[in-house]
């Protein structure tokens, strides 16, 4: 009989885990698949935290660990790029479990007030400098804000229901819904840049892209793209993320070539840039037969550098990278200017964490190059078109998006 009610309880456990999990990831795999019902998205994402909020400890844990696989399995799939396959169950699971323990941390505390301050001061959690995982997230495709505020108060709205003595008095929860409407965030307002920009779109598969013999033909395929925006009057031609797979300023041919080529349109294309201080992924910015270089700021965790003591991350490159080092990055953001406007430079990952977004100045538009390669076939793209629709609306600027291996978008803040 014991074992019966065990096997029950940890089925019970197991189900209410998967149901508020599924419920707080299903914005990501609605707009994936292209469904864009915002009554849809508002209900399921209020019902997630609701629930979330009332878990029991257990049920936080396994909430936790499945997130965490259905908001990042897709970490696995670059593995195949380094050889690394067999590596893919660990660090699925790895994902899982440490996503488990922490929101088991958040039901450390019975009572539900504190409770819900815990999931409140999650939103600004990023364990290793990783802050993909935001819970306020889920309302970005909804009749509901993302702000923090708004956060707060459903999380305000759920206690109401969960802690009013009297049924009659649950009705006063939808006061803080009512102002948690995406009705009244801030309104920016910004203008569409008369800049005419050609967004180049590529779908040059990650296995290909750096074997030496694809140069050429990697190379033509660019310069065709260059070719058909001067032709076409554009302004600017923007080229996604390390488009071309080498050090390109030691490479004077394909310098001399662009430089010439900006004589007559602004080029702006993604590589690595090698001087005293390092390697550094970068867009080059080309302009009147002059360059400038953006260095890129903040480095993805694991990809581009180890977020850990020098021993683990020597340990972990001579294990796994063959002895290869950190990239290196920048101490501040770039602004490129393009005719008379500035344009805030971001490189993929960087993109979507707030530190690219720091001391803007009144700069209102940004372009931004990705190679979404590492991940595809997955939502991985999805995942990252949600976060700059979240940044574009925080912090209002448009965000003209260039990627290798997805589409290509412009998100407004509005």
């Amino acid at each position: 009989m014991f074992f019966l009610k065990t096997q029950y309880f940890s089925k019970k456990i197991i189900i209410e885990s998967l149901i508020i999990s599924t419920l707080l990831s299903a914005f990501i795999y609605l707009a994936h698949f292209n469904i864009e019902l915002k009554i849809v998205d508002s209900i399921i994402a209020v019902l997630g935290v609701f629930l979330l909020l009332k878990a029991s400890r257990a049920v936080m844990f396994f909430s936790g660990f499945f997130i965490g696989i259905f908001w990042f399995w897709w970490f696995a799939i670059s593995l195949q790029y380094y050889d690394l396959s067999y590596l893919a169950p660990i660090i699925i699971f790895g994902l899982a479990i440490s996503y488990g323990v922490s929101f088991l941390a958040l039901g450390v505390f019975k009572n539900l007030y504190l409770k819900a301050i815990l999931i409140f001061l999650y939103l600004f959690f990023a364990p290793f400098g990783f802050d993909w995982l935001k819970l306020n997230l889920v309302f970005i495709n909804s009749y509901f804000s993302s702000s923090y505020l708004a956060f707060a108060l459903i999380l305000i709205a759920c206690l109401i229901v969960l802690e009013a003595r009297l049924k009659n008095l649950r009705v006063v929860a939808i006061l803080p819904l009512i102002f948690a409407l995406n009705i009244f965030e801030k309104e920016h307002i910004v203008e569409d840049s008369d800049i005419k920009i050609y967004l180049s779109q590529f779908n040059i598969s990650q296995d290909l892209r750096w074997q030496k013999e694809n140069f050429a033909q990697i190379n033509k395929k660019i310069f065709e793209k260059i070719d058909y925006a001067i032709e076409n009057n554009y302004d600017v031609v923007v080229l996604p993320e390390t488009i071309f797979t080498l050090v390109l300023n030691e490479n004077h041919i394909l310098m001399d070539r662009l430089l010439n080529l900006s004589n007559k349109i602004d080029i702006i294309a993604g590589s690595i840039y090698k001087d005293e201080f390092g390697y550094f992924n970068a867009s080059y910015f080309f302009s009147k037969n002059q360059f400038e270089v953006a260095k890129k700021v903040v480095l993805v965790p694991f990809g581009e550098e180890i977020p850990l003591p020098k021993f683990f991350v020597d340990l972990i490159n001579n294990l796994f990278y063959g002895g290869a080092s950190d990239y290196s990055k920048a101490d501040k953001p770039t602004d490129f200017l393009i005719k008379d406007t500035l344009f805030r430079n971001a490189i993929c990952y960087e993109g979507t964490n707030k530190k690219i977004f720091e001391n803007l100045n009144g700069v209102k538009n940004m372009i931004m190059i990705s190679n979404n390669a590492w991940f595809t076939p997955s939502h991985e793209p999805t995942l990252q078109a949600l976060l700059l629709k979240y940044y574009a609306k925080k912090y209002g600027v448009i965000i003209y998006h260039v990627a290798n291996g997805s589409k290509n978008m412009v998100i407004k803040p509005n």
